[in-house]
């Protein structure tokens, strides 16, 4: 990861040294923006170890709040969230006024924040984030209005690979 860290602009990096706040959409960032459904309905999602990982290092290292801001209302998007002991407000339906709530109870700016998201309800909140991020299978839409698109796609550790460059950026990353 380093050496992705290491080819970025100085703006990018300078953003993501500003971050004090991570939000993250929850389907399709977190997972592969797939859901299995069992002949009973219960759904499921798979999800990458290594971005919860990346959550954990990110809260220990750094004074970064996490929290998912979610489209769907989902008891696996809860379970998930709780697992990784982040706060998530799920059945968000106007992700941009949540956001800017979001942002006005942490007592941040929309430039100490990065967002991440992969689809056209999150466009509105990557394009206000002081790092707009879109995980690399974001649709075109998305990825065109990111200050940053990430190398794995959603799902497949690109949270933890934000989460390692904000880490980088603040000359906190336990491995370096």
């Amino acid at each position: 990861m380093k050496e992705i860290y290491d080819k970025l602009s100085a703006e990018i990096k300078n953003k993501l040294k500003s971050c004090e706040l991570l939000i993250l959409d929850f389907d399709g960032t977190l997972t592969n923006n797939k859901v299995y459904v069992s002949q009973d309905g219960k759904e499921s999602i798979r999800a990458d170890r290594s971005d919860g990982l990346g959550l954990e290092f990110l809260k220990k290292y750094t004074n970064t709040k996490v929290l998912i801001l979610s489209k769907e209302t989902n008891k696996v998007t809860a379970a998930r969230a709780k697992k990784l002991n982040v706060p998530c407000t799920h059945g968000v339906n106007d992700k941009l006024s949540n956001f800017k709530e979001e942002i006005k109870r942490h007592n941040a700016e929309s430039k100490q924040v990065c967002f991440i998201g992969n689809d056209l309800n999150d466009i509105e909140c990557i394009k206000l984030a002081g790092v707009g991020v879109a995980v690399a299978d974001s649709y075109n839409q998305i990825l065109k209005v990111a200050n940053y698109i990430t190398t794995k796609n959603g799902g497949d550790g690109a949270v933890r690979e934000i989460c390692e460059l904000i880490m980088y950026a603040k000359g906190v990353h336990p491995y370096p």
